[in-house]
């Protein structure tokens, strides 16, 4: 049984967010989904080992057993975390993952496990958004299923077309424009037997903006003369690029408002931008420069 770096798979580091894990599997599966690559066995392969890598990392638990056990392959008889729930594993039946995957995760009966039980699964996963929970137990039955499709902020803000494995049935799906953390959506007759699909947004945190109710905060670097005398530099917001004046005397830290860049409200309009300065100077100065500087720090 060949050992496994999900990591490598994926190509991220031990210490990689949940944000890095998911774009990372966002861009192989669209690089070497079957759709894309009829006939090509060795990109299904590919899609399936990412599938697999994919599965582990975005779990907490699993992830959890994979950094303290993978290296053995298997986890010690007895082993009590983990509590994990069968069902979805990045759009694929946990049976079809390698013999690495089914030693740590797939034993039936041990504690921890994936507790594989036979009969239909109800996979739900999303190759643009995220992973979504749930089990059932057969399409003879009505059953709603409910799970979460994580959204970058741009994409919540804009609004994007997703779309999930529903039991082996694809389905599209609409993020609104505007799409709050915690909103939910309802896929109504799409589950298994006819039943509800029910998302639950979970809005990934962004680098560049936080977000507070309908306003937004972001940085900017402001050159120190420009700081000092004022002017004009150019801010980053989600919908494109903004202008920002910043005055005269304006120290690192100052708060400036950009009106109507921040997040979309129910009745059109937006909330603000709130722009931190971020005052900086050269790394290197020419000689003239040193010497502007001389004077100037003379004359203060």
């Amino acid at each position: 049984m060949a050992y496994k770096d999900y990591y490598d798979v994926l190509g991220v580091s031990r210490g990689a967010s949940d944000a890095d894990i998911k774009s990372a599997y966002r861009k192989l599966a669209k690089q070497y989904h079957p759709d894309k690559n009829a006939g090509d066995e060795k990109a299904a392969e590919r899609f399936k080992e990412i599938g697999e890598a994919y599965a582990v990392l975005s779990d907490p638990e699993k992830r959890k057993v994979f950094d303290q056990f993978g290296h053995t392959g298997q986890v010690p008889p007895g082993y009590q975390g983990g509590g994990f729930q069968g069902g979805d594993f990045a759009g694929f039946d946990g049976s079809q993952f390698s013999d690495f995957f089914q030693g740590l995760f797939g034993g039936a009966g041990r504690r921890g496990g994936a507790g594989f039980q036979g009969g239909a699964q109800v996979n739900l996963e999303d190759l643009l958004g995220g992973g979504l929970g749930g089990a059932g137990q057969s399409r003879r039955f009505v059953q709603n299923v409910e799970g979460e499709l994580q959204v970058t902020l741009e994409e919540a803000f804009s609004g994007s077309d997703e779309v999930i494995n529903v039991d082996g049935k694809r389905l599209s799906l609409r993020v609104p424009a505007g799409t709050r953390d915690g909103a939910r959506l309802r896929l109504a007759g799409q589950g298994p037997g006819g039943g509800d699909v029910l998302l639950t947004i979970r809005v990934l945190e962004d680098a560049r903006f936080d977000l507070d109710g309908d306003h937004l905060t972001t940085s900017v670097d402001v050159p120190a003369p420009v700081a000092a005398l004022g002017g004009d530099v150019t801010v980053q917001t989600l919908s494109g690029k903004g202008n920002l004046s910043v005055p005269p005397g304006s120290s690192g830290g100052r708060r400036m408002r950009l009106r109507g860049q921040g997040w979309p409200k129910k009745d059109g309009t937006r909330g603000d931008l709130y722009v931190r300065l971020n005052v900086t100077v050269p790394a290197t100065l020419s000689d003239e420069q040193k010497e502007l500087y001389r004077k100037l720090r003379d004359l203060g």
